[in-house]
């Protein structure tokens, strides 16, 4: 599989470029069910909540009223997008630019750690879970929704061939092991959901145990 080709100060430029058009481009995923997939994951956030990678917040409406929410992303163009949704949603939320493979908060501070579709765009990946991990209450849980390389070998083969192209351009890597990811990462997985031929994933994963 192919490394990120592009990098992080690319990646970060490349959002804030398109941030004004982000939306529109989520809503090819959405036409696949992605909108009905967040809701049934994040709707199990509980707590202080932090989201890294938000991008512009399109899970604000998914989480329940009473979590107390953080939203971290590198691209400021992006969190200026997700702070106009909290304000029109009438939402408190904690909004910073950070990078989610260096988090600048203490371990154990969050009940919940949210990721949505960004493990294929990070540089590492791995150490983006390891950190989402650390700053995980022992008792919280992790919930990640993400998309990766099919099952359907056919489709996999495809997206094979044309995912250095696509990672050079996006910084996209399409075709990473979403499970093998987690699995570095030496994270327990509580439960597992695969949709859209494998490609789509919703994952409930539990800390490590201090």
């Amino acid at each position: 599989m192919p490394l990120n080709k592009l990098s992080k100060e690319e990646i970060t430029e490349n959002y804030n470029k398109k941030a004004f058009w982000y939306d529109i481009l989520e809503k090819i995923p959405e036409l696949l069910g992605i909108n009905r997939i967040r809701k049934n994951l994040f709707r199990k956030a509980s707590g202080n909540v932090l989201e890294v990678a938000a991008g512009t917040g399109n899970n604000l409406r998914h989480y329940p009223e009473d979590c107390k929410i953080t939203l971290i992303d590198l691209s400021r163009a992006m969190l200026k997008i997700a702070s106009q949704k909290a304000r029109r949603q009438r939402l408190e939320v904690s909004i910073q630019e950070m990078d989610a493979e260096s988090l600048e908060f203490p371990d154990d501070a969050f009940d919940t750690v949210v990721d949505s579709l960004s493990l294929c765009t990070l540089t590492q990946p791995v150490q983006a879970l390891r950190e989402m991990a650390r700053v995980c209450k022992p008792n919280g849980r992790i919930l990640l929704l993400e998309h990766g390389r099919s099952s359907k070998e056919g489709l996999a083969r495809w997206q094979d061939k044309r995912a250095e192209k696509h990672a050079k351009r996006f910084g996209c890597n399409w075709n990473r092991n979403i499970l093998g990811l987690v699995g570095e990462a030496n994270l327990e997985i509580v439960s597992s959901k695969q949709y859209c031929f494998g490609v789509f994933h919703a994952l409930e994963i539990k800390p490590p145990q201090n």
